[in-house]
């Protein structure tokens, strides 16, 4: 199955930055493209609104706060694929710094291997250019 992934080293501690991004739930505090995320299902599902109005629905599909990562599913949206699975992963690389991680695999439907690639590279990339941003505020 493709794949794509993005990272990002940040001086900020590993902690620190699982606090605002290890949430289920928490993407509208540092993902301005997602305006609301609501729970169900005991806050194992998340239903996201995008700032243009796009729903997405995604399931919870592992979650390690020790590790500092969850997995989730896309049980619906826009995007033109299928098995999507995503891992988004917090790291210590020192007292005060870390690296994030956010990538996925999945079956493209009616695109192309490196056009789903291409696609999900620039939403990985996007969201950690948000988290940059965050901190750099």
């Amino acid at each position: 199955m493709p794949e794509a992934s993005a990272s990002l080293d940040l001086p900020v501690s590993a902690e620190d930055v699982w606090k605002l991004v290890g949430g289920f739930q928490s993407l509208p505090d540092w993902l301005p493209l997602i305006v609301e995320s609501r729970p169900e299902e005991g806050g194992h599902v998340r239903h996201l609104r995008t700032a243009d109005g796009a729903v997405v629905v995604e399931r919870l599909h592992s979650y390690d706060a020790e590790a500092r990562t969850y997995s989730y599913t896309i049980v619906e949206g826009p995007f033109p694929v299928s098995d999507y699975l995503a891992t988004l992963k917090v790291e210590a690389t020192g007292d005060k710094s870390c690296k994030v991680t956010w990538g996925g695999r999945f079956k493209p439907v009616g695109i192309s291997d490196a056009e789903a690639e291409a696609l999900f590279k620039g939403v990985y990339e996007g969201g950690l250019e948000a988290l940059k941003a965050h901190y750099q505020a």
